[in-house]
């Protein structure tokens, strides 16, 4: 039989969700979620969350804005697809917002060019309407705003590149 072990040890459930969190930066939810599933009871998983902020274990704006960093710089990912990921995280809106202001405008022009460049070549490249196009839906896909994209690929069409 596959029975789900439990934690039903308060000091238990507390270092083991110190070393949760030691290992990456988490949120309030995915750590909620880990001690959920561990077996820890509904009043004392509250309890855990308090003092895992409270001894920094858990920092939102912290991990909002690792989270932030690593996918634009590591994936890729265009602000609307990272604010949806901080969203499923249940990060606050001021944290979000931190967040995606620490992307400087020009790092992330530079980004949708590299994306175009890799994806199409040179960048004196003529790109063809149907080019054009896929390059848009790439990009959407990626997260990335529709005036920032075309910005960059006017930029590009006139050679400002």
């Amino acid at each position: 039989m596959n029975e789900k072990k439990t934690l039903t040890d308060y000091q238990a459930a507390w270092l083991k969700a110190q070393k949760y969190c030691v290992y990456q930066e988490r949120s309030q939810q995915e750590v909620r979620n880990k001690l959920y599933e561990w077996g820890v009871a509904r009043k004392e998983v509250e309890i855990l969350i308090a003092e895992l902020i409270s001894h920094n274990y858990i920092n939102e704006e912290r991990f909002a804005l690792t989270l932030a960093g690593g996918k634009f710089r590591i994936k890729k990912w265009g602000k609307i697809k990272i604010k949806q990921a901080l969203k499923m995280h249940q990060i606050s809106d001021y944290c979000i917002k931190k967040a995606l202001a620490q992307i400087s405008e020009k790092d992330y022009e530079n980004c949708i060019k590299q994306l175009i460049v890799k994806k199409w070549g040179k960048q004196s490249k003529k790109l063809s309407w149907e080019e054009e196009q896929k390059t848009y839906q790439f990009l959407y896909g990626k997260g990335f705003e529709n005036d920032a994209v075309t910005r960059v690929l006017k930029d590009i069409k006139d050679g400002k590149t």
